[in-house]
Order: structure tokens, then C-alpha cells, then sequence
């Protein structure tokens, strides 16, 4: 199996009285995870089926704001959702936990990351600056024209990400993806696990994934070569969709950061290693403490 139905499913209430949505796997008392989920997906789309129970992981994956049941929080930033996870670590025992950041989840870790609100990271097919002047002649026409769009005028970037359904979001994936990825996500259990939390993703309309678009699709507002926590970055060979360079320039930007290219597979990665995701997560943030 690459997915299973959470253990545990609840929501924290912030200070501000906002809700944060958040669902479990693995034991209560285990080695607290979090997971920094994917574009539209809702904290329901975990990973490591049966992996976290024999590591002994509590993996914890997070509604962002506007998704699943987590309250809007229009405007917000990066610095707001690490503010997000400070509150959630604390009101959930969690300590300072590790984390996973996959896909456009993949900035909203880093932002973590450069906070210090967590102990370690592992970026699994992580969404890369594509704004970034190095990236301009590397990018398809298509997504260089919206990233021009976003950076020029952002407020209208919004209202047009604002346009875009579940149904639309699983349309995109299965043509973007190589033939090792569709046989992922179109396994009939994984494939219902993944519709449902896009479902949930657009629960309450398409804000909270515009807002994450543009934030992921703009400048990052924070420095990569400052974060000082143990980073891996894994991306699959055949994975076009998430970096122009497979994820060579990000590493070479964060000191310290192992860097790995896994053959045969493209941006199911996250599902289809996530046995040795976790071990060498596991392993940095033991040896950084």
C-alpha cells in the first residue's frame, strides 16, 4: 500500500481563533513528523503505509490555511504559516519536530526551516523557485508566462489560480506524469485517497491553493544559504513538473544539504521511497541534536 486512511484526525485552535486542520499515522507516543502536504491536498493524503508504524513515527500532516478545515487566513505570508506550525508543535506536544515538504508544500517547509521551528528536513519533490533569474531561459513558455503574470500583478495571479477545481487538479497531474508516477496514482486505492483529498483541498472554494500558488510561484522571501537545520533533498530522475534541475541549484543554495537523485521514478517519489525518506530524516535530526 502507498496510502492509508489517518489514525487520527482533529483540529488546534490558534491564537488569533483561527482552526488548523491536522490528521495522524502511526503510534500517539512515536517520533513526531510532520508533513508539509502537496498542491490542493488536504492532511487525509499521508504516506508511508505501514512504514511509520514500524519506525516508530507519528507523521502529522497539516491542513494550510484555506484547505481542508483549516480557516481562511487571506494575505497570509510564509512567516505566518511558520508561525502556524510554532503554535501547532507546541499545542500538540510535538517539540520542535522534523518535517517533510512535498511538492508546493516543499517552500511553506523551507520557511519553517529558515525559522527554526523544526529539527530537520527532507524536500521530496519539492516545488523549486521558479522565479529565480537563473531558472527565466530554463523555464516551458507556459509557466514562464505565469510567473511574468504573478510577479507583475499577484492580487490578479490569485483571482486566476481562484479558478481552479479538484477535477482540473487531477486533470493536470495525470498529463504531466510519466508512465512510473500514472502507476502510482492511478492504483484504484491511491487514486481514491488522492481524489478525496483534493476534494477536501477545495472544500472551501479555491482560495487557499491560489494563495499557496502565488506565495510558491513568487520570490521566496527568505534566505535558503541562513537555514541552518540538516536538510535532504530527493527528487526522481524522471520528474519534469517540480524543477527545472531536478533540485541541483536548491541544494547547492543551503549549506550541509544532502542531495539525492533516486532513478526510475518521477514525482510519486514521496510514495514510493518513503522508507528511506524517513530513515535518513530520522537519522540527521538524531545526529543534529
Amino acid at each position: 500500500m502507498y496510502v492509508e486512511d489517518p489514525a487520527r484526525t482533529g483540529e488546534s485552535r490558534l491564537s488569533d481563533g483561527r482552526l488548523l486542520g491536522w490528521a495522524e499515522w502511526g503510534p500517539p507516543d512515536g517520533v513526531p513528523v510532520l508533513c508539509c502536504p502537496g498542491a490542493a491536498t488536504s492532511r487525509r493524503l499521508g504516506f508511508g503505509a505501514g512504514v511509520v508504524e514500524a519506525l516508530g513515527v507519528r507523521l502529522v500532516a497539516v491542513d494550510r490555511p484555506g484547505l481542508g478545515v483549516s480557516t481562511p487566513a487571506p494575505g497570509r505570508t510564509f512567516a505566518d504559516f511558520a508561525g502556524d506550525i510554532r503554535q501547532l508543535g507546541a499545542l500538540r506536544g510535538l517539540g520542535r519536530p522534523a518535517m517533510v515538504g512535498n511538492s508546493q508544500g516543499a517552500p511553506f517547509a523551507l520557511a519553517c526551516a529558515a525559522a527554526g521551528v523544526i529539527s530537520a528536513l527532507a524536500v521530496v519533490s519539492g516545488a523549486d523557485e521558479v522565479a529565480a533569474p537563473e531558472f527565466a531561459s530554463a523555464l516551458t513558455a507556459d509557466l514562464r508566462g505565469l510567473v511574468q503574470r504573478t510577479a507583475r500583478d499577484p492580487e490578479g495571479a490569485e483571482e486566476f489560480f481562484a479558478g481552479f477545481s479538484a477535477e482540473a487538479m487531477w486533470g493536470m497531474v495525470m498529463a504531466g506524469s510519466p508512465e512510473c508516477d500514472l502507476a502510482v496514482y492511478q492504483d484504484p486505492d491511491f487514486a481514491g485517497a488522492y481524489r478525496r483529498a483534493l476534494a477536501d483541498g477545495f472544500a472551501q472554494g479555491a482560495a487557499g491553493y491560489a494563495r499557496d500558488t502565488v506565495l510558491a510561484m513568487g520570490r521566496w522571501p527568505f534566505a535558503l544559504d541562513e537555514i541552518t537545520v540538516p536538510v535532504d533533498i530527493w527528487y526522481g530522475e524522471l520528474d519534469t513538473s517540480h524543477s527545472p534541475d531536478n533540485g541541483a541549484s536548491l541544494a547547492t543554495r543551503m549549506p550541509g544539504a544532502h542531495y539525492r537523485v533516486v532513478p526510475g521514478i518521477g514525482g510519486a517519489l514521496l510514495w514510493t521511497h518513503a522508507e528511506p525518506v524517513l530513515k535518513a530524516l530520522l537519522a540527521r535530526a538524531a545526529a543534529d541534536r
